[in-house]
């Protein structure tokens, strides 16, 4: 299950989650039908480079449930499947202190990083190269289109394609 997020900024002691997305990878396929998708209201104001960024602007999720509100339901929809991730310990940073706060312990749920992953790819394909980790760069390595970057459920995607045309090689 690929997971991702947007937030307002890169510090996980004082930013703050705009969105949520999870997609399931089940079956050598990415279930999109079945995904898990959310706007978060984020509880502080946020400036043009985090709008910038992810093309979410305050109005757009001043409405949206808090995460306090939306991780019940993700926890329940997500249960014991494994985690997919670009850069994974970011994203569980920033839900840590409401997954503790609600369950009394951190997500226990197995992880896959994909960008662990294209690192040791890359390191066989070129054992002494300069070896470029971003995102878009794995992508057009990997022939795979990066749609609706910088979106939750875009880069949940792509990570979730990036793992099985990954592990297809």
């Amino acid at each position: 299950m690929s997971l991702d997020l947007e937030t307002t900024g890169l510090d996980p002691s004082r930013d703050a989650v705009l969105s949520l997305a999870a997609v399931p990878v089940r079956g050598g396929q990415v279930r999109l039908s079945e995904r898990f998708e959310t706007l978060v209201q984020p509880g502080r104001g946020f400036d043009i480079e985090s709008i910038r960024h992810h093309r979410l602007t305050p109005g757009e999720v001043a409405n949206a449930p808090t995460l306090d509100a939306v991780l019940p339901g993700f926890l329940r929809w997500l249960g014991p499947r494994r985690l997919l991730g670009y850069h994974l310990a970011f994203d569980l940073a920033m839900l840590g202190p409401s997954v503790r706060a609600l369950t009394g312990f951190p997500l226990p749920n197995p992880r896959q990083e994909l960008a662990q992953a294209w690192l040791d790819h890359q390191r066989l394909a070129q054992p002494r190269g300069d070896i470029d980790l971003s995102l878009d760069t794995l992508a057009a390595a990997l022939d795979l289109p990066a749609l609706g970057r910088h979106t939750a459920l875009g880069d949940a995607t792509l990570v979730a394609l990036a793992w099985l045309a990954l592990s297809r090689r």
